[in-house]
């Protein structure tokens, strides 16, 4: 039986990405953050849409239009395709765990 809370990364390391599930047009991923945050001028900018939840922890994205959302605990939201956005901010000190599906086909609205 596996666990989204089972074997989660060290605090320390990189942020830990793990694929739990893939076919054609859909990738669902386990992502663990201990207070990473994307580069100061870097933007997720991907070609499939993405369902996002909160799982474990705390997390502010924001998006290239000024917007910001703040992430609780089984908050969620859709990141539609070319949405630029970034992880400003997770917990430091506690295992931040989200759960994200790419969804759509690539390329889609680009």
């Amino acid at each position: 039986m596996n666990n989204l809370f089972g074997r989660l990364p060290s605090p320390g390391g990189d942020e830990g990405f793990e694929t739990l599930a893939a076919s054609p047009g859909v990738r669902i991923e386990r992502i663990v953050s201990h207070g990473h945050t994307s580069p100061a001028n870097g933007w997720y900018d991907q070609a499939q849409d993405e369902f996002v939840v909160l799982l474990r922890g705390a997390a502010r994205l924001e998006f290239d239009d000024g917007a910001a959302v703040q992430l609780a605990p089984g908050d969620w939201l859709n990141i539609p395709a070319r949405c630029r956005h970034r992880v400003a901010w997770t917990e430091p000190d506690a295992d931040t765990v989200w759960l994200a599906v790419h969804h759509g086909p690539a390329g889609r609205g680009a």
